[in-house]
């Protein structure tokens, strides 16, 4: 029986982005991308949604309208909750502890952690895949 896909959700105004990291979800994890925002309204209407489940919320920080600090802090009380990780290039550790604080549950950088993010979606993947059949 294959795999259960890691439902995910993407926020990121680059389509480039978009695109490159959709394929490499749903090649190497595997997920299963339900949803892509641009920005950070679009995505706060989204995932409030109760007909939109998704196993994990990938936040790019600048956005075109709003960031995805405001979908962090809109999305960190809200239950159930979200897997939430960041991938953008602006990582400093001053942002990396405001996405921590806002319940991001990692930090990645677009530029030299991409092969970490997978290697967490892969985890995530088999973590979720037991728990549906």
């Amino acid at each position: 029986m294959p795999p259960h896909p890691l439902k995910t959700y993407i926020v990121e105004d680059s389509r480039v982005i978009r695109e490159n990291l959709i394929a490499t979800l749903e090649e190497l994890v595997p997920a299963e991308v339900v949803g892509v925002a641009e920005d950070e309204s679009t995505a706060v209407q989204w995932l409030m949604a109760p007909q939109h489940a998704v196993e994990l919320v990938i936040v790019d920080i600048f956005l075109k309208g709003g960031s995805g600090l405001g979908v962090l802090r809109t999305m960190q009380d809200q239950q159930p909750r979200h897997r939430m990780v960041v991938l953008s290039n602006y990582t400093t550790p001053e942002m990396r502890r405001k996405c921590l604080a806002l319940g991001a549950d990692r930090v990645f950088d677009k530029s030299y952690d991409i092969d970490a993010l997978i290697a967490y979606c892969s985890q995530l993947q088999v973590a979720t895949g037991s728990t549906h059949s």
